[in-house]
């Protein structure tokens, strides 16, 4: 009975290739979960940063490309954020002001491939973590590139139990994203 924390999982999209505005909804959901539910745990959507690109197709035909889908690639790829960048730091300035450990799926920008990636940020040590979906599922893999298994993580974090003061919960904390 003693080895409970409180966890929210938060369902909701992203504001389409407006960076500033999910992060400020993700602020205050993280926030929300923390005055309301006492919560240390928070779980955001797969790309929930960047977006899931249900519907879109960037003009995508074997052999060819639009000039429109070029176009909407770009803002796409332009919404996905890289590992440091100044959204990470704001995640992990969200995490440390409310306490809560979050873990959040992104688009991740490096060099030039997309990843679909769940971040693992911690109130005391920040980013702490990261796993990249290992099989782009269907046309997907248009879009992001294939992880690999050195991405797998199981971070172990202490929690305080919301049961029983003065006891502590030994926690592992690992995310799998479709495949």
């Amino acid at each position: 009975m003693a080895n409970i924390i409180r966890a929210s999982v938060v369902q909701t999209c992203t504001s389409r290739f407006n960076l500033s505005e999910t992060l400020d909804k993700f602020e205050n959901l993280t926030r929300l979960a923390k005055e309301r539910d006492g919560t240390q745990l928070v779980l955001f959507p797969e790309a929930f940063i960047g977006g899931y690109p249900k519907w879109s197709t960037f003009s995508c035909v074997l052999g060819d490309t639009l000039p429109q889908g070029r176009e909407e690639f770009l803002k796409y790829y332009n919404a996905a954020i890289e590992i440091p960048s100044p959204a990470i730091s704001r995640i992990e300035e969200v995490s440390k002001a409310t306490g809560v450990f979050v873990v959040m799926g992104i688009i991740e920008r490096d060099g030039g491939t997309l990843y679909c990636t769940a971040i693992f940020v911690d109130p005391v040590e920040g980013l702490v973590a990261k796993h990249r979906k290992l099989v782009p599922t269907a046309s997907e893999r248009l879009v992001w590139g294939q992880g690999d298994g050195s991405t797998l993580p199981v971070v172990g974090k202490k929690f305080d139990s919301c049961v029983k003061k003065a006891h502590t919960v030994d926690a592992k904390i690992s995310a799998t994203i479709c495949w």
